[in-house]
Parts: structure tokens; C-alpha cells; sequence
């Protein structure tokens, strides 16, 4: 899938990773037309990098793992450091298009320990009291996409309240209608319509949005 020049500018640009990362991938062999290429993709990216390991596991045969991750639907993906730390780092669907870039800033952020956030946003995001779930639903296509995921990727790290998940709508449509997905990117902050934010917005907009939920 990838081309030895892609292959290449990716090792380049995970050569300084300054800790482990492992990708923890939930297939199922029925109802998943993706997952032999999304597997076959993560594959490729952990063999350029010694920081990375990849785990493969079957959604309902190590239902163990997927019940301590939270997973319930497949293809997803989750994100940890090398001790399977889990920071509420989720795609659900493939990583193509403009969010491969996405999963690749991802993987930097969690070997590299810092979200990257303001020391405003860190301080007030410490705060928080009551979880607080981010879904963004995107589309391979969708310039814009990767700025919200990232963000809400960004936000999730930073907070064990936290949980971010990158939604490819085209592959969870009965998710995408739930929530009237009918432009991406869309955040839905604790499932309700009443946080919803249409396109990519600033940190402080999102952070906002994410503290009027503790009311």
C-alpha cells in the first residue's frame, strides 16, 4: 500500500520518536470489509519505527482486551505508550486520506508525552471533574477533518477525563445519522446535539464547549 517514497518520508518523519507506542488494532473477520487493509497499512507503518508495536486483536474473540479499552464496533484503533497506558486515543474506521497524517502526529504526541496544548488550556483542562467523551466525524476527503481530530486527540491525551474518537462517518453511517452528521468536521461532546460544533474550531472554542459540560 505504500509506495517506497512514502515509506521513506514516514521513517523520516518517525526517526526521532523518544518513547514506545503501541498501536492496538480490533478487527473482526465478519462485517469489516476494511479491516485486511487497514491491518496490512498499520503493519507497514510499525515495521519503519523500532518505537512502535503493533497488536492485532480479534473484536470478539479477545473480548477481554476490547472490554479493557472500551471497544465495541470494528475496525478501531487505539493508541498507548509501551506500558498500554491508555489516553482515550480512538479511530474508529480507517486512518486514509488527510487523517493518515493525523494517525502519524498522533503516534509523535504519544512518544514525545506532551499534547502540545497551551499551559492555559493544560491548567483549566486539569479541572475537569466529569468525563467528558469527543467524537469527530469525518471523511477521507475533508481538508479540514485532521485540525478536529487533532485537537480533540490533543485534549484526550492530556486528561484521563477525556476521550477522543476520529469517526469515519461513511463506515459508521448509523452513527453518523444518530448525531445528524450531515457536514463533517462534526464534534459531538457527551453524545448531546446541545455541545455539538460544526467544522474545525480554535482550542479555546473547543475547550469552552468542553467545560460548559461540567455545569
Amino acid at each position: 500500500m505504500l509506495s517506497s517514497r512514502d515509506q521513506a518520508a514516514i521513517r523520516e518523519r518517525l526517526a526521532d520518536l523518544q518513547q514506545p507506542v503501541v498501536i492496538k488494532f480490533f478487527e473482526a473477520s465478519l462485517g469489516c470489509p476494511t479491516c485486511p487493509e487497514i491491518r496490512s497499512l498499520l503493519r507497514q507503518v510499525a515495521e519503519l519505527s523500532d518505537q512502535l508495536t503493533l497488536e492485532v486483536h480479534n473484536l470478539y474473540i479477545d473480548e477481554e482486551e476490547a472490554k479493557k479499552y472500551g471497544v465495541d464496533r470494528a475496525p478501531t484503533i487505539v493508541l498507548t505508550d509501551g506500558l498500554r497506558e491508555d489516553y482515550g486515543v480512538r479511530f474508529y474506521g480507517a486512518p486514509s486520506g488527510y487523517e493518515f497524517a493525523t494517525l502519524l502526529d498522533d503516534i509523535r504526541m504519544m512518544a514525545s508525552g506532551d499534547s502540545g496544548l497551551s499551559a492555559s488550556t493544560k491548567s483549566r483542562l486539569a479541572e475537569l471533574k466529569q468525563p467528558v467523551d469527543l467524537k469527530v466525524f469525518v471523511t477521507p476527503t475533508c481538508p479540514y477533518c485532521p485540525a478536529a481530530v487533532r485537537l480533540a486527540h490533543r485534549f484526550a491525551f492530556e486528561s484521563p477525563l477525556v476521550t477522543a474518537s476520529m469517526i469515519e462517518a461513511t463506515e459508521f453511517p448509523e452513527w453518523a445519522t444518530r448525531f445528524n452528521v450531515y457536514g463533517v468536521p462534526k464534534t459531538v461532546i457527551n453524545d448531546s446535539e446541545a455541545y455539538a460544533l460544526e467544522g474545525a474550531v480554535p482550542e479555546d472554542v473547543l475547550l469552552e464547549q468542553v467545560l460548559a459540560t461540567q455545569a
